[in-house]
């Protein structure tokens, strides 16, 4: 991959890491109200009809050729269904920063899968950034194992959203969109994988009016239009310019920030573990995306 893509992903990156990981000690707010079927079925149709809206103020084509729409759908589940629904679960049952840890093994699920049934080459480079990424994921569960094994409700979840978003980024990368903007694809993924989790909504949420807080009602707002619309369309963006391996790990930052957000927001400590893990972080995204020019 030449040079230029890669350093134009980087401030992507970064945007994001704010974008997401600062969502993570929202959602508690939101849940206090809604239940996680009902709060990601507003949160997902929404951004998905404000996008289409964007694209069609500014005159996109908004079809998508009848060969895409398979792969469309694919991506849909694994990135927007699976992922939005278990991670924000984990939530429930382990601290919203651990559970941001556990959910971004991603990136160790991409590059297998990726090197196993895409044959993309794993450079001694790229595995010492993964090395790096799963080290990250260590320092930041280790302070909290206690609290982490007696969840595995919530593992088993955050594990569950990191494996359905690594699908889904495969997926995305093999097919060909023939041209489809990528505010078009963000757009209609996020109302195909919507559809399931009405449906879930419809058959496992508690349907009683119940008055929703303020702090709940902005929060829902934000988490709706910033994260989950803006944060998906600038994600598939750098899907299209990175390798499936360094597009999930370049997501490596976000458990970073959530750990930081708990701590602002929930008073979660920062210690000597998080410390490492960011230091970590920080070097498997330099071996990855700092690419020297001989590599690229």
């Amino acid at each position: 991959m030449a040079a230029v893509p890669t350093s134009r992903a980087l401030p992507l990156v970064i945007l994001l890491a704010i974008l997401w990981g600062g969502s993570w000690p929202m959602f508690n707010i939101v849940l206090r109200d809604l239940s996680v079927w009902t709060f990601r079925a507003i949160a997902v149709t929404g951004a998905g009809v404000l996008l289409i809206g964007i694209a069609a103020a500014r005159r996109m084509p908004l079809g998508v050729p009848r060969a895409a729409w398979p792969a469309l759908a694919g991506g849909a589940m694994g990135t927007i269904t699976v992922w939005y629904v278990a991670a924000t679960a984990a939530t429930l049952f382990i601290p919203s920063g651990q559970a941001s840890v556990l959910g971004y093994t991603m990136p160790l699920w991409a590059a297998l899968a990726g090197t196993l049934f895409l044959g993309e080459r794993l450079s001694g480079r790229v595995a010492l950034a993964l090395v790096f990424g799963a080290a990250t994921v260590g320092f930041l569960a280790v302070p909290n194992l206690g609290k982490i094994a007696g969840a595995p409700a919530g593992i088993g979840c955050a594990l569950l959203a990191g494996i359905g978003w690594a699908a889904g980024t495969l997926i995305q990368k093999r097919a060909d969109w023939r041209g489809v903007p990528p505010l078009v694809l963000t757009a209609w993924q996020m109302l195909i994988g919507a559809v399931p989790i009405i449906a879930g909504a419809a058959l496992f949420a508690e349907w009683r009016w119940t008055p929703v807080s303020t702090p709940a009602l902005l929060s829902l707002i934000w988490l709706t239009a910033v994260p989950t619309a803006v944060g998906t369309m600038i994600w598939f963006r750098i899907v299209h310019l990175l390798p499936a391996n360094i597009a999930s790990l370049s997501t490596i930052l976000v458990p970073v920030v959530a750990v930081v957000g708990g701590v602002w927001a929930h008073g979660e400590p920062f210690g000597p573990w998080q410390a490492l893990a960011l230091a970590s972080a920080v070097a498997a995204l330099a071996l990855a995306l700092l690419r020297p020019p001989a590599e690229s």
